[in-house]
């Protein structure tokens, strides 16, 4: 993550994909927690855009109608979220997209795999989240579309030719990693299977902890555009709230914070989605604020001056700099 480089902020306010209303309020209520200010204060060069919108076409009270309205909101912004990331890393910027419901980065990462697919530079996905959101139309529960942008964007079929076009990219399934797992559909865990798809799920960082699941994934990542989408979901809901669909025993605070700062340390994210901040469901804007300090970390913000994790032995070797003398 380069240090001098533009972020553009780009809000995409927006419920249309969720099957719970409020979380269109997420960029607002992110902003209102000091995203802006904690840039500023981190010294890097931002410039907000604004919130992206697109008018949602009016719709009978059937349930298809509404379906197919919500539908033509979220293809919508896809097209219009590909554009703004593309055109964001085409003239050196990192796109930043405060959401909204996660089919946002239907577009999103589109945008980043055509910008990938020019420069000739493979694209890696690091996807937070207690959801897999791997579902299609076909075998999906619900058929809300938040729960289906990561398997449109790794070439599922199942997706009729409304969600193609020129806005339209893809990712290979084998460079994704879905960090943070604990809620999956059967038949959508079966699809992963098939797929190939790495899930750590929260037995496998109960059982090994966060750093050494991350070094797995920024070891896969090198040389490449990292691109992290981060549901605030994955986080246990007793600290985050503020979401449509919680889920017990998610990521602890710090958890949150060591992905973050590895992620830093890496130097490899290339751009970001922070999705699914409900206010609506928030107390007090706790999981907003939340969700600021935990970019914070992913944006350099540190507790005290030091090395990477990186510069240290997978043992856990100490550095050999002797500690300054206690005074008693």
């Amino acid at each position: 993550m380069n240090t001098a480089q533009r972020v553009d902020l780009f809000g995409v306010a927006t419920d249309a994909g969720a099957g719970t209303r409020g979380v269109g309020m997420g960029p607002e209520a992110l902003r209102i927690a000091g995203m802006p200010e904690m840039l500023a204060e981190l010294d890097r060069t931002f410039v907000d855009h604004g919130d992206i919108r697109i008018p949602r076409p009016k719709a009978g009270r059937d349930a298809w109608e509404i379906a197919a309205a919500r539908k033509a909101e979220v293809l919508g912004l896809a097209a219009e979220t590909s554009a703004k990331a593309f055109g964001s890393l085409q003239t050196g910027g990192m796109p930043v997209f405060l959401g909204g419901d996660h089919s946002l980065s239907m577009g999103t990462v589109s945008g980043v795999a055509r910008h990938g697919a020019k420069a000739g530079k493979d694209v890696h996905v690091l996807w937070v989240d207690a959801h897999t959101d791997f579902n299609t139309p076909g075998i999906s529960p619900s058929g809300n579309l938040h729960g289906m942008p990561l398997a449109l964007l790794c070439g599922e079929d199942e997706f009729d030719d409304a969600f193609g076009g020129p806005w339209r990219g893809t990712v290979d399934p084998r460079n994704v990693t879905i960090f943070g797992a604990r809620s999956i559909d059967r038949d959508e865990r079966s699809l992963l299977t098939d797929r190939g798809i790495e899930v750590v799920d929260m037995r496998e960082i109960d059982e090994m902890g966060v750093v050494a699941h991350m070094r797995q994934v920024i070891e896969r990542a090198e040389g490449a555009h990292l691109h992290v989408s981060f549901d605030v979901d994955s986080m246990d809901p007793s600290i985050a709230p503020g979401t449509g669909t919680p889920v017990p025993g998610g990521l602890t605070y710090r958890e949150g914070h060591l992905i973050m700062e590895m992620l830093h340390d890496s130097d490899l994210v290339g751009s970001l989605d922070v999705v699914e901040v409900n206010p609506y469901l928030d107390r007090s804007g706790e999981t907003a604020r939340l969700a600021v300090a935990l970019i914070s970390s992913l944006f350099g913000r540190k507790i005290m001056a030091r090395g990477s994790v990186f510069d240290q032995p997978e043992t856990g070797a100490t550095s050999a700099k002797p500690r300054p003398p206690v005074r008693a």
